[in-house]
């Protein structure tokens, strides 16, 4: 078939002129459709509800990002390995081994590997294989001494001494898991580990070659070394306190540091000052004077001098001078520089014996032989990992298309798109229109774009305490109980409940309905507010009121209380109060303005109602019409535009996408989107409500309806019969 002159159809979907994918054919000419009629550019490869392995294996550059060069060379791979590319419509699971194309070198690879697959699973006599059976690399890998990944294992060889070396040094210098899921080392941990073995056995035969300056103590050296490291800068502070004393004879109190500092510490616990005192001198500082080993040695210091003085000097020597110690520090300063050049180290616990072995035999040149044999069938390796991969796509990739090329599967009734992650529940309803949030600070910047309700929720898996947030699309019913901090459920793809809290809400029209109740909400709102502050205000007045009177009087009781005479007299003039006298003025001005008020309010009734009353009857309900016009029309419109400007884009921008076309939610596509709840037709109402408000009796209904009826007429004389 010659693509570049394949027709391709088009439907309107959201607003939007879309192509459609319906054969195989189009598949193949999918590189001829210009970019700017595909409806995406690129996508994540993460939060999509599609297996992420199809999409790790499409993103061939590894950025987290498919783009459409990435799909067009996925859809050109598969359909070069079908022989009918309208299987890949289907979205099957099952590969049939027979819709392999076997004429291409890679088709016949890919078909010998799905069949060794099969045999090495115990399924030699299956014609397809699933998804699942590609995966198991374990099973499929289980019964090879060869898996084609350079890594050999201790199954790799029949010889009791390479499977012994291998196992060390899987031990000592690490291990490779194999694609049948053994431990096993590869080319570079076998070079390591003889390096390390080289450097190692290099590094003791020096020993060995220069034991005279290296070993001063023979065997014990290690032993010896460590008994004078351990006190060597102890012994080198006594010797340079003595030398100071000497230097001057002043200093040699100071240099103890002993009498002040015991005296501070001395009517405390001793056994809690054990750091404290292990800083004190090692001896009492004389100028001049040697060491001794065994008498007047700082307590704490007793055992490592000990230790010291047995194996450096054996138990005859009982002092030591300066000289004396500055030549045994000479006496390590071979073995010092040569532990410092120590390597290898990984390797010691073999044992010179061993590490020798293994150097003066073949073994390296045995086991990277058999690296090389299992190297050597990696493309056959390979073949088995292309089946994975095409048993993937052949699943999953004709869904991305509808995903991507096209949005078929949002517009489509019954289906859900690949970035709707499951459904919201609350306020008796529920959402379908949920999205996984990635980018919590991209979607702050661009969803004010999107012209929808939107609710953002942090979800908590029950089961896993995993934690995300989603952002859920309203778009239908109304917003009376939603706040932030509600509580809700939300159910993601696979059916597993999440515990969701709102945490934000982006406020935008829902519905024509919604929006013509929305300026009598908001008036009703702005009443019950200026009440509630009405309210407040006079309730604070009132206890201020109360609070001043309460203090004047006790003020007032206080001046009048008797004199501390004994005598219970009280003369007139504290016993009498004088009043403020009533300022009739400032009444008068406030009563006249309040009738100033009441009057013209009454004033503007009277003529709205004789305006309204002047009207022959017809006119009467188009004059009603009109004012709810007048108060409803102007939100109602505002409403209309905004809800025909709904577009999906902007959220899916800010998960990361790259939208080329609108994603339009119309009224009509939005009330499918959210669906509220209702009872069911068949279901039995019982309208009987033992907690709902009692009824007014009947004569006190008669009563109000006859009054009503009375100011009608009253009316309808008053002005009616006036004007006619």
């Amino acid at each position: 078939m010659n693509s570049a002159n394949h027709i391709w159809r088009f439907a309107t979907i959201g607003g939007v002129k879309r192509v459609n994918l319906d054969s195989g054919a189009d598949l193949l000419a999918l590189d001829t459709l210009d970019q700017k009629l595909w409806t995406a550019l690129s996508c994540p490869v993460n939060g999509l509800e599609i297996d992420p392995r199809t999409l790790q294996l499409i993103d061939t550059n590894k950025d987290q990002k498919i783009r459409v060069p990435e799909i067009l060379a996925a859809v050109k791979w598969v359909l070069q390995l079908l022989k009918n590319p309208d299987d890949l419509l289907a979205g099957s699971s099952i590969l049939y081994l027979d819709a392999i194309n076997t004429d291409t070198k890679e088709g016949k690879e890919i078909y010998a590997s799905a069949k060794t697959i099969l045999n090495n699973l115990g399924k030699g006599n299956q014609n397809f294989i699933a998804i699942e059976d590609t995966l198991d690399t374990v099973q499929i890998f289980a019964g090879t001494s060869f898996n084609g990944d350079g890594i050999i294992t201790i199954d790799s060889t029949a010889n009791h001494s390479l499977k012994r070396l291998i196992e060390e040094i899987c031990t000592n210098i690490g291990f490779r898991q194999d694609r049948g899921g053994k431990n096993g080392i590869d080319r570079t941990l076998l070079e390591t580990f003889f390096d390390t073995c080289t450097n190692y056995y290099a590094w003791q035969i020096e020993a060995e070659e220069k034991s005279t300056e290296i070993l001063p103590f023979g065997q014990d050296t290690p032993t010896a070394y460590a008994a004078y490291l351990a006190v060597r800068a102890k012994i080198d502070d006594y010797f340079l306190r003595c030398s100071l004393a000497a230097f001057d004879p002043n200093t040699t109190d100071i240099l103890n540091q002993l009498n002040a500092r015991v005296a501070s510490i001395a009517h405390e616990d001793l056994t809690d000052k054990v750091d404290e005192i292990r800083n004190y001198p090692l001896a009492k500082i004389e100028a001049g004077k040697a060491l001794n080993l065994r008498v007047g040695i700082n307590p704490i210091w007793q055992h490592e001098m000990k230790q010291f003085s047995q194996i450096i000097f054996g138990s005859n020597q009982e002092t030591l001078t300066e000289t004396a110690w500055n030549a045994l520090k000479i006496t390590f300063t071979g073995y010092e520089q040569w532990r410092n050049k120590e390597t290898g180290n990984e390797v010691a616990s073999l044992g010179m014996e061993r590490i020798k072995e293994i150097l003066h035999s073949n073994y390296k040149a045995d086991l990277a032989q058999l690296i090389i044999e299992d190297e050597a069938i990696c493309q056959e390796a390979e073949s088995i990992m292309l089946v994975n991969k095409l048993a993937q796509y052949n699943r999953d990739l004709f869904t991305l298309l509808r995903n991507f090329v096209s949005f078929n599967d949002f517009y489509m009734p019954g289906k859900k798109a690949i970035f709707q992650s499951g459904t919201l529940y609350i306020d008796q309803r529920s959402c379908d229109l949920c999205l996984q949030v990635n980018d919590l600070e991209r979607h702050n910047n661009l969803v004010s774009h999107s012209g929808m309700f939107l609710i953002y929720c942090t979800c908590v898996c029950r089961s896993t305490a995993k934690e995300i947030i989603i952002v859920a699309a309203l778009t239908n019913g109304d917003i009376d109980n939603l706040i932030v901090g509600r509580n809700a459920l939300f159910y993601d793809r696979s059916g597993q409940d999440w515990d969701a809290t709102v945490i934000k809400i982006i406020d935008n029209p829902i519905s024509i309905r919604q929006a013509f109740w929305t300026p009598y909400r908001k008036i009703s709102q702005f009443v019950r507010t200026q009440i509630n502050h009405f309210a407040a205000a006079q309730d604070n007045k009132a206890q201020l009121q109360a609070a001043s009177t309460i203090h004047k009087t006790t003020e007032k009781i206080d001046e009048q209380a008797p004199a501390n005479t004994g005598k219970h007299e009280v003369s007139a003039d504290k016993n009498s109060s004088n009043p403020t006298p009533f300022d009739i003025g400032k009444f008068v001005g406030i009563f006249a303005a309040i009738s100033l008020a009441l009057g013209a309010l009454g004033g503007a009734l009277t003529s709205i109602v004789g305006g309204f009353m002047s009207l022959i009857w017809w006119k009467m309900p188009l004059a009603l019409l009109g004012v709810v016009l007048l108060i409803s029309g102007p939100s109602m419109l505002m409403a209309y535009l905004k809800l025909r400007k709904r577009n999906l884009a902007p959220l899916l921008d800010a998960n990361g996408w790259a939208i080329n076309a609108r994603a339009t939610v119309n009224i009509r596509f939005g009330n499918l989107l959210t669906q509220i709840a209702s009872i069911p037709l068949d279901a039995e109402l019982n309208l009987n409500d033992p907690f709902s408000k009692q009824r007014v009796p009947l004569w006190k209904l008669a009563i109000v309806f006859g009054v009503a009826i009375a100011l009608i007429t009253y009316l309808l004389i008053k002005y009616w019969f006036r004007f006619y």
